[in-house]
């Protein structure tokens, strides 16, 4: 226990080791020391005591990490064929904002292998609200992508208490923010990250958020709706039925409404 601090990977045991953690921070509570913890793979935040967590060794987080890249390059692959397709069209532009860092780093290269007209920021959750409207209007985007992490801190209770989730309400702000910013524009908003208050989220503006079922959504769930609405012809609309195909989560994880594509055609 003595040899855990910022930075190592852990699991929890009162969860039978589930999920894997970094430890962001730790804290004297009570008399007792709490770490926060924030997943490796997956955009859930967390607390337990030091007795609770198990030490990993770093070689099982790579792993866990390198099974994101080997996903980002399965799906890069399987849609290879729509960016062969289609020449004269133009993608409508991405603005991702990112809480976690090297979440952003890894956005960024998979938009670029996939030839999306992307923007990608490494914002934390709580700063979000502050930074949007100018980001907007500096870059002008077509979809928004909010995420980063989240999770319920007393889990399968307190559903509509906004305080029982870690950055629910940040993301709510932010998509306030971004909507009143871009009052008059058809902008498709994605908002939340694993076990978020889906319905608040949905309610302060947002197309699509995450989690109906306060589930834990993957990494790639936000990058996926975000490249789905900016490929899709302006003539067309993504439904929630196509978004749940491909996440194959049976509306599990994300949420949202019908909302018009923003791939546009060349004019000559």
């Amino acid at each position: 226990m003595n040899n855990i601090k910022k930075g190592t990977i852990v699991s929890r045991k009162s969860y039978n080791n589930d999920i894997i953690f970094i430890v962001e921070d730790i804290l004297n509570i009570n008399n007792k020391k709490i770490a926060n913890l924030k997943g490796v793979t997956l955009r859930i935040k967390a607390n337990a005591e030091l007795k609770d967590l198990l030490v990993l060794d770093k070689k099982i987080a790579k792993r866990e990490e390198d099974k994101i890249d080997r996903e980002i390059s399965n799906h890069i692959e399987e849609n290879r064929d729509f960016f062969n397709k289609y020449f004269n069209v133009l993608t409508g532009r991405i603005l991702h904002l990112d809480g976690d860092r090297k979440y952003a780093e890894k956005s960024m290269r998979y938009y670029k292998k996939m030839g999306l007209d992307a923007i990608v920021k490494n914002v934390p959750e709580s700063k979000q609200p502050f930074v949007v409207g100018n980001l907007i209007r500096r870059y002008n985007p077509d979809v928004l992508v909010i995420t980063g992490h989240d999770g319920m801190i007393r889990n399968g209770t307190g559903f509509t208490d906004i305080y029982n989730y870690k950055n629910s309400r940040h993301f709510i702000n932010t998509v306030r923010v971004a909507r009143e910013e871009s009052k008059g524009k058809d902008l498709v908003i994605f908002a939340g990250a694993c076990q978020s208050f889906f319905e608040a989220i949905m309610d302060s503006g947002a197309n699509f958020a995450s989690s109906p079922s306060r589930v834990l959504i993957d990494f790639m769930d936000p990058l996926i709706i975000a490249e789905k609405i900016a490929t899709t012809s302006e003539e067309k609309v993504v439904t929630m039925d196509e978004v749940s195909n491909i996440l194959k989560d049976n509306y599990k994880r994300i949420g949202g409404r019908t909302s018009r594509g923003k791939r546009k055609k060349y004019t000559f």
